[in-house]
């Protein structure tokens, strides 16, 4: 049925005949009639009794009146949702962020987005990149956090290019060199990524680029726990160079890599061609501004 011609049935029963809902209906009696006639042919039976005073609701037209009411509401009801999510004061951002460094990349750039839009709620996955690169293509998460370079299925918008540095223990005779190579790595175990992190890869074939095969002595994605167990000299690590100095220990020495040099890539991604919510393209708004320039921290 005609949502208009609803409306104006609900006008004519409201003001009791054709002629009185003409200004509150903004139509003509010619137009509330045909609507009218409208409905009663779809319906084939009389909504309405035409008397001298005016109009009565026969029992099909109190029916399909009890019905136009409700979904006269209903739809009023999706017009303003949708005028919210419109003004984003509704909606729900599903994001995936990284096991490693959400806290130092996302803390703030959330709380920022919560408090210019209040009305969001936002449901975090957290995960290794491969594992939110696979929620994204199955469509759980609108936006991931991953690292670049990005499979071709998604579009990506840069968050920040960081240096990976060595992080060892502060006794290590590496401690005392200005820079380290994969090369002086030959004899030390080191402290991996789990399994479906992405930088893993990088740093196995960084080893085998210079024919070293190493000895891996654990695996974690905590941050702090990396760093105390590089404290208590249970291996080498390799941190993305923000995190490693916004929670230095003394124990530990902090060094650039050469040979090759490694990077923390990161960007937000999302499939190819996918409509993105408003609530989306706000958060990709936000980060926008924050990406990196591409050149890597001194």
């Amino acid at each position: 049925m005609d949502i208009r011609a609803l409306k104006l049935f609900v006008e004519v029963v409201r003001h009791g005949g054709f002629s009185r809902a003409v200004p509150a209906a903004h139509a003509t009696q010619s137009t509330l009639s045909k609507a009218v006639k409208q409905l009663e042919d779809e319906v084939g039976l009389p909504l309405l009794e035409r008397l001298p005073q005016g109009v009565r609701l026969t029992s099909a037209g109190a029916v399909l009146h009890r019905r136009a009411l409700a979904i006269l509401a209903q739809v009023e009801d999706a017009g303003a949702e949708i005028d919210e999510v419109k003004g984003l004061r509704r909606g729900t951002l599903r994001l995936g962020v990284p096991l490693v460094g959400a806290d130092t990349l996302f803390a703030k750039p959330l709380a920022e987005y919560r408090q210019r839009h209040p009305g969001i709620e936002i449901q975090l996955t957290e995960q290794g990149s491969k594992d939110l690169e696979r929620k994204v293509l199955d469509g759980e998460l609108e936006l991931a956090a991953s690292l670049l370079p990005a499979p071709e299925a998604f579009a990506w918008q840069e968050i920040l290019r960081e240096p990976i540095d060595l992080l060892v223990p502060a006794e290590d005779p590496l401690a005392g060199k200005a820079r380290a190579t994969f090369r002086d790595l030959a004899d030390h175990p080191i402290i991996l990524y789990p399994q479906g992190f992405a930088l893993n890869p990088r740093i196995l074939d960084a080893f085998r680029e210079n024919r070293i095969q190493p000895r891996i002595a654990a695996q974690t994605s905590q941050t702090g726990l990396i760093i105390g167990l590089v404290a208590a000299r249970l291996g080498v690590a390799f941190l993305p160079r923000m995190l490693a100095m916004r929670s230095p220990d003394p124990r530990t020495r902090r060094l650039p890599i050469d040979g090759p040099a490694l990077f923390w890539h990161m960007a937000l991604i999302w499939r190819r061609e996918a409509y993105l919510s408003p609530e989306a393209r706000a958060w990709i708004a936000l980060m926008g501004p924050r990406a990196a320039s591409g050149k890597p921290r001194e």
